[in-house]
């Protein structure tokens, strides 16, 4: 054998080397991610893609099965306050931090509308929710029925309720409270072209 065939032999060797580490490691450029994501979603890495603060409704609610009629709401979308029986300090401010949830939408404050389901109201608070935007209405029995507990409800135009957000026990939260139904109802807003 002479030098140029072993030359050209370990030539070819070599450039079959490179060809299988470079096949090699574009398989492992390709594969590595995909087995990373499998083993992120099967071992809980990430939260999964939740993006609303507040709770989504299981099942179909409506305005109309809250004894609610939702052509009183002229295609708005609605920030419903189903309110405690007697509203104490706490209840007040949590109307006044949904409120100014609702001031903060600024140029979309149009299209929403707050509505406090009121059982029970002093002369002093009916004043008082009166001079904001509150609409107040007397709490129907089919919501004191569906509902078994203070909380906001968000529902749609189409009057569909599909939102829910806790309220929380101490007064110090409510304000990072108001913060999260703001985020929601500003992505709601943005996505939607009703109402």
């Amino acid at each position: 054998m002479s030098s140029n065939e072993t030359s050209e032999n370990t030539s070819v060797s070599v450039n079959k080397a490179k060809s299988r580490r470079g096949l090699i490691l574009m398989l492992v450029a390709f594969a590595l991610p995909v087995i990373v994501a499998k083993l992120a979603l099967d071992n809980n890495w990430l939260e999964y893609g939740v993006t609303n603060k507040g709770q989504l409704i299981e099942g179909e609610l409506t305005l109309e099965k809250l004894g609610l009629n939702k052509d009183d709401f002229n295609q708005q979308w609605l920030i419903l306050y189903a309110m405690p029986k007697d509203c104490d300090s706490h209840c007040e401010q949590t109307l006044e931090s949904v409120h100014n949830s609702y001031v903060a939408l600024g140029k979309d404050m149009p299209r929403v509308t707050p509505v406090a389901l009121s059982q029970e109201l002093s002369v002093k608070q009916q004043k008082r929710i009166n001079e904001s935007q509150w609409q107040v209405i007397a709490m129907p029995s089919m919501t004191k029925n569906r509902i078994g507990h203070a909380q906001i409800l968000v529902a749609d135009p189409q009057g569909n309720v599909f939102l829910s957000h806790e309220i929380p026990e101490k007064d110090s939260e409510l304000s990072a409270f108001g913060k999260q139904i703001l985020a929601d109802m500003k992505k709601l807003l943005k996505y939607s072209r009703i109402g």
